[in-house]
């Protein structure tokens, strides 16, 4: 087993949750590459064998679609046969739909585990912001169950997620041995690295980072205008400590994520400067 750095874990004395239950755990799956994604399917095959798994995911790939809900047109919800002996659900809505739909339509009882990816990519530092893969994980936490967001840094469809595999396993199974606070809301990047090169998991916070972008200005066939959104990745955070720093050292992020969004420092800077109002 690997340690997660910071976390104090006794191993020798975990036992699972299943086993301390009448009732196998609940564990809701969903993504934002769409159902047909590969990476769901890891996620699922990963954590199996851990509780009774359904799975409920868009229809299509919301990459990028960040905490959207669906609020003017109907939502579709088709049960799909997808994955061998897991009850399947696709949603032609956003990823947050489908943690809410899942709430009310598809699920018995209150999922114990939420788990949203495998995300074809990265969604370290400022990318949280963006994700959907981490908003339906936010969703469900929103609700009162422990979620976890899982990315793999390879952009390819047809990357090898068996190291990624291994990491949800494990981190699932310690999450379901313990009764976690229910806002729970973890965002978990492996690297694109070896097995034997990978260093296990860390603890870590988000690291301030941001895109810098511009956008080229094209014409379609038409002679129309259009832009196309172009830019890099830049890490202006160079304190130890983040989740930039871990990936690039071999190591899997673990970053607990804040559901209140309340910057207490600057509430505390302002209750002096705007006294009238504290």
């Amino acid at each position: 087993m690997w340690l997660l750095t910071g976390w104090a874990w006794q191993e020798a004395s975990v036992v699972y949750f299943c086993a301390m239950s009448t009732q196998q755990p609940v564990i809701l799956i969903t993504n934002d590459d769409g159902i047909t994604a590969p990476g769901i399917r890891a996620l699922v095959e990963a954590v199996r064998d851990l509780g009774k798994v359904y799975v409920v995911a868009p229809d299509s790939p919301q990459s990028g679609m960040g905490h959207a809900i669906t609020i003017g047109s109907p939502l579709r919800l088709d049960k799909v046969d997808m994955f061998d002996g897991i009850e399947s659900w696709q949603c032609s809505g956003t990823p947050a739909d489908c943690v809410k739909l899942a709430k009310d339509k598809v699920l018995h009882r209150k999922a114990d585990i939420c788990l949203s990816g495998i995300n074809h990519g990265a969604n370290h530092s400022i990318n949280v912001i963006y994700s959907g893969t981490m908003s339906a994980a936010m969703e469900a936490a929103i609700e009162g169950i422990p979620s976890i967001g899982f990315s793999l840094l390879d952009y390819k469809f047809d990357a090898d997620f068996s190291l990624a595999k291994t990491v949800v396993h494990e981190l699932v199974a310690r999450m379901l041995a313990r009764q976690m606070p229910e806002h729970t809301l973890l965002n978990v990047n492996i690297p694109l690295i070896a097995k034997e090169d990978f260093k296990g998991m860390k603890l870590c916070r988000q690291a301030y980072a941001k895109w810098e972008e511009n956008f080229d200005h094209r014409l379609d066939p038409r002679g129309k205008d259009y832009y196309w959104m172009v830019g890099k990745f830049v890490n202006m955070d160079k304190a130890p400590g983040t989740d930039v720093e871990a990936l690039a050292a071999g190591y899997a992020s673990v970053v607990p994520v804040k559901i209140d969004f309340t910057d207490v420092a600057m509430k505390d800077w302002l209750s002096t400067e705007w006294a009238d109002m504290a």
